[in-house]
């Protein structure tokens, strides 16, 4: 592994050289990597019919996981590429989406074993003109990307706000019964390394306005092991201090991309309600990224929700009747109050519809057989429940 000193001179070095490139050329750079990483499956798929499109309208629909903070985006304006921005989730009637904040992940990344010692998002930092704290401080990066969902919120003419209270999103959601325009974000951290190993700094990202965190992520950290990484074990001390002080605060607990041992020990000990955010069912789709059966149980247990992502690994399949056939399973499991959405739109995957197109998913829940009431709970109702239990009052 790279020491410390090692690092900060490769970062520095990094630093020189994104500097001698011109603003467009980066700006290029990062728009092409972006179109590459989050592509849409070309379709066609079936168009949604008349009774999906008329149940759609009538939904409060919220998903659990997007990235859409990493690439730099103006969320503001519709984009042609990548997954989600205010606009689309107008168009999709998309009320609430939980985006993250990914601070690291490493190079060759992959869902069986991966270590700490590379830093692909320091490239990104840098192509994106990110303050100069953010190249050696994951912190500071979180803290980067939450004052930016803030600057959206300022500049979206209140169309979007941040929810960080109960009486936030109470309020929100009676706005927004009378102007469906109205959308709202909630912010998450994707793997506890952006606490800077120190659980204290659970503190430090809720009063940024950071309302979810998950203990790990595509590597082993100081607070858990991660499903995909090298030792993959259970909460550690750090840990355990974390969960604890999360609770406290009212921050939800993210299971999603966790070791078995750290679900195993998070779920023994937590006394909320904790999501997957974003994962598949092994029972459609066997691979180390998904849950098992007893995962499933253990969270529906806590009053928890399973979000069902929309990629290819999560879900079995690029078609979108995949993603439908992996929350039917899941619904079969738990029952339909314990399921909702976890796209992981803008988080390097391949998906078969963006935010402003959510009416696909709608057409294909009924056609798995899900009921009316079912498909209102999957699609928001069940996120927007925990949400009020969980997040602090005021």
């Amino acid at each position: 592994m790279r020491t410390r000193r090692s690092a900060a001179l490769a970062a520095s070095a990094a630093a020189v050289a994104v500097a001698a490139l011109a603003r467009p050329v980066l700006d290029a750079v990062v728009a092409r990597t972006e179109a590459r990483m989050n592509p849409v499956t070309p379709g066609p798929w079936p168009a949604p019919s008349e009774h999906a499109r008329a149940l759609h309208a009538t939904l409060r629909i919220a998903d659990l996981h997007a990235d859409s903070l990493l690439f730099g985006r103006d969320l503001v304006r519709r984009s042609a590429r990548g997954h989600v921005d205010i606009p689309r989730m107008q168009e999709g009637n998309l009320a609430l989406q939980v985006f993250s904040m990914t601070t690291k992940t490493p190079k060759r990344m992959n869902i069986e074993h991966n270590d700490d010692s590379t830093d692909d998002i320091l490239t990104l930092a840098l192509a994106n003109r990110w303050p100069p704290a953010t190249w050696r401080s994951l912190t500071a990066r979180a803290l980067n990307f939450a004052a930016s969902a803030d600057r959206f919120a300022a500049r979206s003419g209140g169309e979007f706000r941040l929810v960080r209270t109960r009486a936030d999103l109470a309020a929100f959601l009676a706005e927004r019964a009378g102007n469906p325009r109205l959308t709202a974000g909630v912010l998450s951290i994707e793997g506890a390394h952006a606490l800077g190993d120190d659980p204290a700094n659970v503190d430090t990202v809720f009063d940024a306005g950071v309302r979810m965190i998950s203990p790990s992520h595509f590597f082993d950290t100081a607070f858990g092991g991660s499903a995909h990484g090298m030792e993959q074990g259970g909460l550690t001390a750090k840990g355990r201090d974390m969960v604890r002080r999360m609770e406290a605060r009212g921050i939800v607990l993210d299971l999603a991309h966790a070791s078995a041992a750290t679900i195993d020990d998070a779920l023994a000990m937590a006394t909320r309600p904790v999501v997957a955010s974003h994962t598949g069912v092994r029972g459609v789709c066997d691979n180390a990224r998904n849950l098992r059966d007893e995962h499933l149980r253990g969270i529906a247990e806590t009053g928890g929700v399973v979000g069902i992502g929309f990629w290819e690994t999560a879900s079995g399949g690029k078609a979108p009747e995949w993603i439908a056939r992996s929350i039917a399973y899941a619904v079969d499991l738990i029952g339909a109050e314990h399921v909702g959405l976890g796209s992981d739109w803008d988080g390097a995957v391949e998906v078969p519809f963006d935010a402003a197109n959510l009416a696909i998913l709608t057409e294909q829940l009924l056609l798995a057989g899900l009921d009316e009431a079912q498909i209102r709970l999957i699609m928001g109702e069940n996120t927007l429940r925990l949400l009020g239990e969980v997040l602090p009052g005021a």
